[in-house]
């Protein structure tokens, strides 16, 4: 695309969430979300540690110094996960999902995916690819749209 042309929405949201993830604090992959309605943004969010505790960047990640794969063994992770950080946004200040779109740099694993369907989304615009395909699977069981729209090649980074 060129510097004149405008993007459509899904490349325009997609960008705002390669922004967001800018502000992770995980040491593996930075990820951000963010939820949107009626083409406005309602929430977002990135991965890192719960409000008030510290970050991996300040205490290392354990799942890296047990060299647990990407997509396995959750439980060790500190951090919560993007999708779940723009979902709680929106509950804490009373925001209404129901019905939006959720975009997100990488594909939702799991656990995000049921938080995704239980939250109402009707829509999952993803950009990078994640080594477990399951939360995809519940996805599209739900009847949710899910649309892969590669960037920075799409394929998974170093986790």
């Amino acid at each position: 695309m060129s510097g004149d042309e405008r993007p459509d929405l899904d490349h325009y949201f997609m960008e705002i969430a390669r922004v967001v993830a800018s502000r992770s604090t995980c040491l593996r992959q930075k990820v951000g979300a963010l939820i949107v309605k009626d083409k406005r943004i309602l929430a977002t969010g990135y991965n890192g540690a719960p409000s008030g505790l510290p970050h991996c960047l300040e205490i290392g990640c354990l799942r890296k110094e047990l060299n647990v794969p990407s997509g396995e063994r959750h439980e060790l992770c500190r951090a919560v996960h993007a999708e779940q950080n723009a979902i709680i946004q929106a509950a804490v200040h009373g925001v209404s999902i129901v019905g939006g779109t959720l975009y997100t740099t990488h594909q939702p694993c799991i656990m995000c995916a049921k938080m995704i369907i239980n939250a109402g989304i009707k829509k999952v615009v993803y950009g990078r690819r994640y080594a477990d395909g399951r939360g995809l699977e519940f996805l599209k069981e739900a009847g949710i749209e899910v649309v892969y729209m590669p960037i920075d090649g799409g394929e998974e980074g170093e986790s």
